[in-house]
């Protein structure tokens, strides 16, 4: 899960450029060539090509196996296909009207492939519409439509160093609640070799202090640039401040790659992660003593940011019906579940909750922000804007907070043009 995150950040501005360059590839299956209108489902007797991009051997058999038993039951045939390049993959199938007809699409992919054509909008045809969390609904609704189900999520939240926690005197009675007490325990648990809270540099870490303050770059609907609002800039103004003092500082700055590696390493007594940490600390630091807390209230109460794929299916598939009956099958209870045990994401629907959450006690904090996330924007083009804002915020401890959100608003307005 972990990757999944970072491609929004890195390959997900790939993706969407991708996205752009094609030109609409509906064939006029189930009004496909109108931009994914979802009138009658195409039907036949093809086999389906399911295409992922895997976090591993685990995600990958999971995958394969439950879409293998939901083809022994239908009687339609099904492969998977654990692309390497999934960003790459997907443009090259759409620019050769072949793609595959159900695969992963990130959040930033959506607008593109969507504003083309190459996606059937069939959100308002499952039969579990319903259950999914209206935020992540939200994620991938584009022009009024909602196009995919979401797949599953994450959010961030404050990963504890138990040890060194005790160590700086500190108890469950200090775990922070607001943005002062952050800043205080944070200078506790600062020593000469361990900072008290060490973060990725990034909006995709920051932006939950935004969040928390009742901004964030766009609203909800990526129809809005609220880049430069006085919620952000008392934000950034924030970050940069602990920066300052000394008790946070970015990973890279502690030899890191990222958050969970300083905090592995000790380099970090806290950090803010999101559920993907757990499988990277049991594989990478098994030694690692933590516990999972809500991230502290802001200005403007609890907050924090979230991150989620959804399961497309191309406008020009020639079974979109077996199609749309394969994704129900794979965002059911049952198959999130069985997911989430074998790879650790959480499930996007809300009937699987307290079968999670009973199954995962020390991890509920993340599940509990299902309530109160705010997604990332989505609007075409906008993880290149996030890029450049990243770049900025690498320097925050001595820059200007409204300077860089004015040319972040600057940047995300022209999108909307």
């Amino acid at each position: 899960m972990r990757k999944i995150t970072h491609r929004w950040l890195a390959g997900g501005a790939v993706a969407a450029a991708a996205a752009l360059t094609l030109t609409a590839c509906g064939s006029g299956f189930g009004g496909g060539s109108s931009g994914g209108d979802t009138g009658k489902l195409t039907s036949s007797d093809k086999a389906l090509t399911v295409m992922i991009g895997s976090s591993g051997d685990a995600e990958t058999a999971a995958v394969k196996s439950a879409v293998s038993d939901w083809s022994k039951s239908s009687g339609t045939k099904a492969s998977v296909i654990a692309a390497s390049k999934l960003n790459e993959q997907l443009a090259q199938g759409f620019a050769a009207k072949k793609p595959a007809d159900v695969f992963y699409l990130s959040t930033d992919a959506l607008a593109g492939y969507a504003s083309n054509g190459s996606l059937l909008a069939y959100g308002d045809q499952l039969s579990n519409k319903s259950d999914f969390y209206p935020s992540l609904v939200k994620s991938f609704t584009y022009d009024g439509k909602f196009y995919c189900a979401p797949k599953d999520f994450s959010t961030l939240q404050l990963v504890i160093n138990t040890d060194a926690w005790k160590a700086a005197g500190l108890t469950d009675a200090d775990i922070p609640t607001t943005w002062d007490q952050l800043e205080s325990v944070s200078k506790k648990l600062t020593t000469g070799s361990q900072v008290g809270l060490g973060i990725s540099g990034e909006y995709a870490r920051i932006g939950s202090f935004m969040v928390q303050a009742g901004g964030n770059l766009m609203n909800d609907d990526s129809t809005k640039a609220t880049a430069n609002s006085d919620a952000n800039v008392q934000a950034l103004d924030f970050v940069k401040k602990m920066l300052n003092g000394g008790e946070l500082k970015y990973a890279k700055d502690l030899g890191a790659g990222w958050g969970g590696e300083a905090f592995g390493k000790g380099l970090a007594a806290m950090t803010i992660e999101g559920n993907w940490i757990t499988g990277a600390l049991k594989s990478d630091f098994p030694n690692i003593k933590y516990k999972i807390a809500e991230l502290p209230k802001g200005p403007a109460g609890q907050g924090t940011l979230q991150f989620t794929n959804c399961w497309g299916i191309a406008a020009d598939s020639p079974n979109q019906a077996a199609a749309l009956k394969l994704v129900e099958k794979l965002t059911s209870k049952d198959d999130q579940l069985a997911f989430s045990k074998a790879f650790g994401p959480m499930p996007s629907i809300k009937s699987a909750a307290d079968e999670w959450k009973s199954d995962n006690p020390d991890l509920v904090p993340f599940l509990n922000a299902a309530d109160y996330a705010k997604g990332v924007p989505t609007a075409k083009g906008s993880a290149d804007v996030v890029t450049d804002l990243n770049s900025k915020l690498e320097s925050l401890a001595t820059g200007d907070p409204k300077s860089i959100l004015d040319t972040t608003q600057k940047n995300l307005e022209a999108l909307l043009k």
